[in-house]
């Protein structure tokens, strides 16, 4: 008999309601683009608000760790990627956020220390 390993989903958080979207998309660019020198700890912050602010109804998760990938990128920072061997522990942060911001700080980490591990392979300089 087959047998089916169910993982249960750790990235079930209270979203804002649909017609709160507009405004809250609204302050989070506002403030977001006050701050100048923006750090990965700034970025993933952002992730974190438009996850909660949730503004599609499918995607979300891809949209917002795109606009992390570009975010990196536009600020001189290493990129990452958030692959399947790190997706639980970046729900779990995601979950955790407000209480230990280490969880999903210390994954985003890692998957950039694994993305510096391929800039490295094909001798790609990075600050």
């Amino acid at each position: 008999m087959l047998k089916i390993k169910v993982i249960p989903r750790c990235d079930r958080t209270e979203t804002c309601p649909p017609k709160q979207v507009a405004q809250k998309m609204k302050e989070l660019l506002s403030t977001y683009h006050t701050i100048k020198n923006k750090t990965i700890e700034d970025i993933v912050d952002f992730h974190y608000k438009f996850e909660i602010i949730h503004p599609f109804q499918d995607g979300n998760g891809r949209v917002g760790r795109l606009i992390i990938f570009k975010e990196c990128l536009a600020n001189n920072i290493v990129p990452f990627i958030i692959d399947e061997q790190l997706k639980l522990f970046y729900y779990r942060g995601l979950q955790e956020w407000n209480n230990v911001k280490e969880y999903l700080m210390d994954t985003c980490l890692t998957a950039q220390d694994n993305y510096k591990s391929i800039l490295d392979y094909f001798e790609i300089e990075y600050k």
